[in-house]
């Protein structure tokens, strides 16, 4: 087989969660633990840290990763649904697993897996770990694909356990109130490993301390550090002023010759004035979550350094490949997508919206159909035009019936059948100063970063 047709084969031989849903969901980790065992356990060859959470772990993940990278570490990074292609779940120092390597592992090794009927999520997480083990990394950064408790990654036993936060999502397996969500989240913190929590609610904070003390594992809550002072917006480092934010000098070549879309300036006491590339709002919880995070690493013997941190923030997205978190794809009109996809994700997007100037907005806006979707349209501006559509997944609500639910909450536009042809008609209906806004699911973010070329975005 070629490489696409090993993908095929993946996507039509075992239950993909990202295409199909619920149907795809395994419970129990008795699946890994059998390929587990056959592949010569493979994440005991590597030292590992482990990031659940509802919102945010992606953007945590891939900066944490960047942040060791600089510091000269072999970093492996595992991280879900890629947008474009496969192998952005399985990274080593940003490079994405090689099409050859896929090929190889699902020819040498179907024959076991194919009686186990496992889940594509078990066996990419089998694959990323034997791969991992395989090119002798330092340290892996593994993202949490579903909960924790019973995902298919708590098989590990990481350095740090990190927990970004917890609201409503995915209802239908970890539970219908925020204290049920936080049981199955708080299921990765291990005996005796230290665990960093960013967000918590009065619901969460007792189940997570509760699940340390019982583990006896040290636990630090990033909200009562509060290591994050505050931060300041800014565009490119020509809107900077020498001297406005920081006495900090660019010391790196990276930093000197990054010119950002659009970014952050950290106030904190550790790293003063350090900036971020990445630039929705809801990086301020993400940055205070690390900030958190890396003094701990640090007492577990990391080596990280005051530079490792600046370039890891400044540089993350070309670092580990990070796409579709409040990504800029086009000037006049101004283009934005985001992966954010419940609740808590779009009420980020919708602040950020209000604070942004554009003549008129233009919301492309699809979702998959277990989603709380009422819920996420009641929050959304209606003073804007809306371009409702879905996205090239089964799971994805069909156009028509989200464009009926977006009139109920009183959101008005048409319906279009693909996401090439709402931003078409949007991008005809805009004027230069307008902004036109595409997400609402990662896969909807994931079609428009495929068809970018076609709807001529950066």
């Amino acid at each position: 087989m070629n490489y696409q047709e090993t993908l095929d084969y993946l996507y039509n031989s075992v239950p993909m969660f990202q295409q199909v849903g619920s149907s795809a969901y395994k419970e129990g980790l008795e699946n890994t633990y059998a390929l587990d065992e056959y592949l010569g356990h493979p994440h005991t060859a590597f030292q590992s840290i482990h990031i659940a959470g509802t919102n945010g772990k992606g953007s945590c993940s891939h900066t944490l990763a960047a942040i060791l990278q600089s510091a000269g570490y072999r970093v492996g990074l595992y991280t879900s649904p890629h947008l474009v292609d496969f192998r952005e779940r399985i990274r080593i120092n940003g490079e994405p697993i090689p099409q050859e390597y896929v090929i190889r592992f699902v020819e040498d090794h179907r024959l076991f897996f194919e009686p186990l009927h496992p889940s594509f999520f078990e066996l990419t997480t089998a694959m990323a770990f034997r791969y991992f083990a395989d090119q002798h990394i330092d340290v892996a950064v593994i993202e949490v694909g579903l909960g924790g408790r019973l995902d298919c990654t708590n098989i590990i036993r990481p350095d740090l356990s990190i927990i970004t936060n917890i609201s409503f999502d995915h209802m239908q397996f970890l539970g219908n109130t925020l204290a049920k969500i936080a049981t199955e989240k708080a299921g990765i913190i291990k005996r005796g490993i230290p665990v960093v929590v960013g967000e918590t609610t009065e619901e969460t904070k007792p189940v997570f301390y509760r699940k340390a003390q019982e583990m006896e594992a040290p636990i630090t809550f990033a909200e009562d550090e509060q290591r994050l002072k505050g931060a300041t917006k800014f565009k490119t480092r020509a809107d900077r002023k020498p001297g406005q934010y920081t006495d900090h000098q660019p010391n790196t070549a990276a930093e000197k010759d990054t010119e950002y879309i659009t970014g952050w300036i950290y106030e904190n006491d550790a790293y003063p004035g350090l900036e971020g590339v990445l630039g929705g709002s809801y990086q301020l919880k993400n940055t205070n979550t690390l900030l958190s995070a890396l003094p701990v690493l640090k007492s577990l013997g990391y080596k990280i350094e005051d530079h490792d941190v600046r370039n890891g923030f400044l540089q993350v997205d070309k670092m580990t490949g990070l796409q579709g978190r409040w990504q800029k794809l086009s000037d006049s009109p101004t283009v934005i997508c985001d992966t954010g996809h419940n609740v808590a994700g779009i009420s980020y997007i919708v602040e950020q919206l209000k604070q942004m100037k554009y003549n008129r907005l233009h919301m492309v806006i699809g979702m998959v159909n277990d989603k709380d979707v009422s819920g996420v349209l009641s929050i959304l501006p209606e003073n804007a035009v809306y371009y409702f559509t879905k996205a090239s997944v089964k799971r994805a609500l069909p156009e028509a019936q989200l464009q009926q639910i977006g009139a109920s909450a009183g959101l008005q536009g048409k319906a279009y059948p693909d996401v090439q042809s709402a931003v078409k008609a949007a991008q005809e209906k805009s004027l230069p100063e307008d902004l036109i806004f595409v997400g609402g699911s990662s896969f909807i973010v994931a079609d428009l970063l495929s068809c970018r070329d076609a709807l001529d975005l950066d």
